[in-house]
């Protein structure tokens, strides 16, 4: 019988899951299941990428379709018991605040933290708690672990990670904590050696963007900070905006929830195109909205790599991650066009296949395109102190 690590990455209109053996971390199966507001899909495939299992099922109530979900994965799981045996699950936990910065066995104490952070990040802490606590209601003793995208981070300086506010609200944890931490983790892991350890700015550029400054393998600044609004335009979030923009919205009779829902859904792309939070729709569109939006983003990416350029103090690589930074050709083009100044000059027809290296060969700064793997971070992360806990016991 193979054993197993399962990693989940619960989101509040998908989850992703994969299966890894045990020790070797070979990708065995990878599913999805897709939730809509009357029906979810999932697809399994193998380790080859073939589908070999895909099922619909009807369900019109969107908060029991989470968990209806997780029990499909779960259903195929148990068929799947006569050679597959899961040791441990590992799950992508968004904020690990102050008190998680590194990978956590989760336990009751564990999960009552997880909720205070909720309001920090209320797009994705809900829905990792609800895949915790459905794990715990059909295997209750199933080891499982807690992997925080805030975590990578947790080494920057003090001076990178405050603001400028009184000291007596330093105690309430106000303070940058970044985050896309495991796709940043992986990028540097898998770096060759002589590339890791230079001054590099990684580009997770997807529905979520943010941008990442390393040097050594480490975390030096980013532009994602106490929440996963801040920093670049996303699909649907806002990016930075002054803080004088939240005051005037409630002096004008706005709410805090209404701000929220405005922040966190309907801004970023999907708020300046009045189109779609889709950067595919958008490139395929002739509406100005859909140019601004683009434009809006590009110009953004370029000023905030400049800013991590100067708390580098300078710059070695530039590394595009994510659904748009190794699928869209079009805005990494656009993006380093706005960078000539630094020297930098993309080769268009590497670009355009996607290939690793799509630095011309006079370019001053070498430019890639590396796929991420988040679920495998966490696998890592999650067979480790699996072991470590085996070894205590």
């Amino acid at each position: 019988m193979q054993e197993v690590i399962l990693v989940l990455n619960i989101g509040s209109a998908s989850i992703k899951f994969s299966l890894y053996s045990v020790p070797l971390l070979q990708s065995l199966f990878s599913g999805h299941v897709d939730i809509s507001t009357s029906d979810l899909t999932i697809t399994i495939k193998d380790d080859k990428q073939k589908t070999i299992y895909q099922e619909t099922i009807a369900e019109e109530n969107y908060q029991r379709q989470q968990e209806h979900a997780l029990k499909l994965v779960f259903e195929w799981l148990h068929q799947q018991a006569s050679f597959l045996l899961v040791q441990a699950v590992g799950h992508r936990v968004v904020h690990g605040g102050e008190k998680f910065s590194s990978p956590k066995r989760i336990d009751k104490k564990v999960i009552l933290e997880l909720k205070k952070l909720i309001p920090l990040a209320p797009l994705h802490q809900p829905y990792n708690i609800a895949g915790i606590k459905a794990v715990l209601k059909s295997r209750a003793n199933l080891f499982q672990v807690a992997c925080f995208d805030t975590a990578f981070h947790a080494q920057e300086s003090s001076v990178a990670r405050c603001y400028a506010l009184p000291e007596n609200i330093s105690p309430l944890a106000i303070k940058s904590y970044g985050f896309h931490g495991l796709s940043y983790q992986y990028i540097t892991e898998i770096l060759p050696k002589e590339i890791a350890h230079q001054k590099n700015i990684i580009a997770h550029l997807g529905n979520g963007a943010s941008l990442c400054a390393t040097e050594n393998k480490k975390s030096v600044a980013t532009t994602m900070g106490f929440t996963a609004l801040d920093g670049l335009p996303m699909g649907t979030r806002c990016g930075s905006v002054d803080p004088g923009v939240i005051l005037y919205l409630l002096s004008i009779g706005m709410n805090l929830k209404d701000i929220t829902e405005l922040l966190y859904n309907q801004s970023g792309l999907l708020g300046v195109s009045g189109i779609s939070s889709d950067m595919r729709v958008l490139l395929n569109s002739k509406e100005p909205t859909a140019k601004k939006a683009i434009e809006l983003f590009v110009y953004r990416t370029a000023r905030e790599i400049g800013s991590l350029i100067a708390a580098l103090e300078g710059l070695d690589n530039l590394i595009f991650t994510a659904g748009i930074g190794e699928n869209s050709a079009s805005i990494r083009q656009l993006i380093c066009e706005k960078l000539a100044w630094l020297n930098i000059k993309i080769s268009l027809e590497d670009n355009l296949k996607n290939t690793k290296n799509i630095s011309a060969k006079e370019s001053a700064i070498k430019i890639w395109v590396i796929p991420t793997n988040e679920e495998k971070v966490i696998a890592e992360l999650t067979l480790n102190l699996w072991r470590t806990h085996l070894k205590i016991k």
